[in-house]
């Protein structure tokens, strides 16, 4: 490196004396050059894969996800460079310094250059403390700007060691330190400050499900995306083969947030979504503003209504019926039309079972009545093409759509009270309404659930152009084939051989055959984290437990901040909806809200809800929480705009979305209280606060908008 990758500032040249650096130096020119050689063979293997030529099935599976692989690594190194490294930790054996990185690092010998930090052999550089130093002397974090370290704080361990150490030791720890930075429009990287509480959370275990209950500023959030990289790193099962893992998070600016924490943790597999997309169109549709209805629809009871309304589309054929051939008069009973309606395998989705009942049906029938006057083949072909049977056979298992059947639940009420007996007539009335086919959220897990159990209606066409696309790829594969071997005049006839079906295989490649592309929400995922997980439902529980068969989830949420009101127990709660293997991490440390914030927010919450989990803040922030009119907002902003030339404001009132749409800028953000959650601003500016609602939703909206600001809250009155 020609240059030192220290850059500190003037206030710091105590810590640039060269015996607490010179070791750094020379070991980050190491990484340096092992970095340039890594990507420069990176980028020679990723070229040698992608000129191979494309395959088949389990051969085409690894050849994308070594490509897969290979691309995110390089990636992350050419983000990075040097500053993959997060910090270091010293045994007290006195051994050589361990050096802790986004991704693990060998130089061409094999020495180890940073180990990664998901791995087991730098978990005590997060979770060390004084009270169990995990065998440490002493540990240094970096704080990195522009790819050169402007900060570095050493922690000692040991009685004796703080003489080597005494010119880098502050009062604040790189954490504290850390606290106070400016927020931009996405989530700060905090890997390097990952806390012990924290990191406990992060290298927990994958089976069955753990919640992670912490109130505002806990870093529930942060904790879930690096429990991501972790599981995904330290758990096989969890792998892109396996399913991977599905991260849901409460809206879209939340998302927004927090898109470039996992791609520079080096995953970029991980599929990210809201609840409402796992439904195609449901990012659009309306709220319930039905009380009742809403609650109704939030039952898991009744989204377990759908199998039965599809059931009802399944029954076989009571009535004997016949059907006439060339050759002789088929008859088909009951018994004949249960045992196909068997074939399929359960949870076969309806539509794509459609083809293996009717294809069972055929060989049922063939095998009753073909002999040596009537051919099978002639038979079958007789019976497929018979109008009569098809008729019957389209009676007994229709094509279904899966809005359709829903749409037929809130239309007709004999409908519904068939799928759903336990219903009071006064529940099917409310459900009932005039357009069928307006949809709000509420509907959203019945939609799920019914594309879940009837499958795609086009699957079964999809299957039939790909079969007469693979027909017609072989039938031209023949014709080749007999041109070659007609002019293979060699003594050996080699080309004979094409004749063999490993060599058909091999020359028709079915999967580069035209198709749709999966639906990639659809899963079934190894795992699924689940932030602010207070909100669900019953019914949405359904959606995402659809989607794991596992039960392998991270949770993530805060019962005080339940809109709609959270009396149970975490393990209550989940093993109502279907998870019975729950174990419960707390966070009670606010990391990010201010003292002054805090103590003027507790109250709110505690008002309504008396026994919430309300964090102790670890900081202040100096700055009083100010109360003012509407007409300064203008003022405000202008004022706090000039004085910052950093740092994101919000200003969160009712309607915040559409009304504030024309004065949002990059700096300044206009949201709802439901929109901000999950989101930390510099500066928050809360609108009428009072008009957020009443009950026990209303505390939640303020509290949850209040608990936002890491710096400035400023609460604005119209009167």
């Amino acid at each position: 490196m020609t240059t030192s990758v220290f850059n500190l500032p003037d206030r710091l040249t105590h810590k640039a004396v060269p015996t607490l650096i010179a070791a750094d130096e020379q070991h980050f020119a190491t990484i340096a050059e092992s970095l340039e050689q890594s990507i420069a063979d990176l980028s020679e293997r990723l070229d040698a894969k992608l000129r191979e030529p494309g395959r088949a099935g389990e051969q085409a599976l690894d050849r994308d996800l070594e490509i897969h692989r290979l691309t995110a690594r390089l990636r992350t190194l050419r983000r990075y460079g040097v500053d993959l490294c997060l910090g270091h930790i010293l045994s007290e054996d006195d051994g050589e310094p361990v050096y802790i990185g986004r991704l693990g690092l060998a130089d061409s010998a094999g020495r180890r250059l940073l180990v990664d930090w998901r791995s087991p052999a730098a978990e005590p550089f997060f979770g060390a403390t004084h009270a169990d130093p995990m065998g440490l002397a002493s540990r240094r974090r970096y704080r990195w700007t522009r790819g050169r370290i402007s900060d570095y704080w050493d922690e000692v361990f040991t009685p004796d060691g703080f003489e080597g150490h005494r010119a880098a030791l502050d009062d604040q720890s790189a954490f504290i330190a850390s606290l106070g930075d400016t927020r931009s429009s996405r989530m700060r990287d905090v890997l390097g400050t990952i806390q012990a509480d924290q990191d406990a959370i992060i290298r927990a275990g994958s089976r069955g499900a753990l919640v992670v209950d912490g109130g505002p500023g806990t870093g529930k959030t942060v904790v879930a995306l690096h429990r991501t990289a972790c599981l995904l790193y330290s758990d096989p099962r969890l792998g892109h083969r396996r399913g991977g893992v599905l991260f849901v998070g409460p809206s879209q600016p939340y998302l927004d947030y927090v898109s470039d924490v996992l791609p520079g943790l080096g995953e970029e597999g991980v599929q990210t979504c809201t609840l409402r997309d796992l439904v195609p169109g449901g990012a659009t549709v309306p709220i319930e503003t039905d009380a009742e209805v809403a609650r109704l629809k939030a039952s898991a009871d009744l989204v377990k209504a759908i199998e039965a309304a599809v059931g009802h589309y399944e029954a076989p054929p009571g009535e004997e019926m016949v059907v006439e051939t060339p050759w002789s008069d088929v008859w088909i009973g009951p018994d004949e039309w249960g045992e196909a309606f068997g074939a399929p395998e359960p949870g076969t989705p309806h539509n794509e079972a459609r083809d293996e009942v009717w294809e069972a049906l055929l060989t049922i029938l063939v095998d009753d009545h073909a002999g040596e006057d009537v051919p099978a083949q002639l038979l079958r072909r007789s019976l497929a093409q018979s109008t009569e049977l098809r008729t019957a056979f389209s009676r007994a298992w229709p094509i279904l759509d899966a809005a359709g059947v829903v749409a037929d639940l809130w239309t007709v009420p004999a409908y519904l009270r068939k799928c759903a007996p336990w219903l009071a007539p006064h529940d099917v009335a409310a459900l009932q309404r005039g357009d069928a086919r307006a949809w709000t959220a509420s509907d959203l897990p019945f939609l799920d659930a019914a594309r879940q159990r009837i499958g795609d209606p086009e699957a079964s066409r999809r299957r039939r152009r790909h079969e007469i696309q693979v027909a017609a790829e072989r039938e031209h594969y023949s014709r080749v084939v007999d041109d070659l071997i007609a002019a293979d005049d060699s003594d050996l006839l080699l080309m004979s051989m094409l004749r063999g079906q490993d060599a058909q295989n091999s020359l028709i490649d079915e999967s580069a055959l035209r198709s749709t592309d999966p639906d990639l929400l659809a899963g079934p995922f190894a795992h699924i984290v689940v932030d602010e997980a207070q909100e669900l439902t019953d019914a949405e529980w359904q959606m995402l437990l659809a989607r794991c068969p596992s039960r392998s989830f991270t949770i993530v949420g805060d019962r005080a901040q339940a809109r709609h009101g959270f009396t149970e127990s975490w393990p209550e709660r989940l093993a109502r909806v279907g998870l019975d293997r729950v174990e419960l991490a707390a966070l009670s440390i606010n990391y990010r809200t201010p003292e002054e914030v805090m103590s003027e927010a507790e109250p709110v919450i505690r008002a309504a809800l008396p026994d919430a989990n309300v964090p102790t803040s670890i900081r202040s922030s100096g700055i009083p929480v100010e109360h003012g009119s509407v007409a300064e907002l203008g003022t405000i902003l202008e004022t706090w705009l000039a004085a910052d030339a950093d740092g994101i404001a919000c200003v969160i009132r009712s309607g915040a979305a559409s009304a504030g749409a024309s004065e949002a800028t990059p700096r300044v953000r206009w949201l709802t209280p439901e929109l901000s959650k999950g989101l930390e601003f510099d500066l928050v500016v809360l609108i009428d606060p009072e008009s957020f609602g009443t009950g026990i939703e209303g505390a939640v909206d303020r509290y949850v908008a209040m608990t936002r600001a890491t710096r400035r809250l400023v609460i604005l009155t119209s009167t």
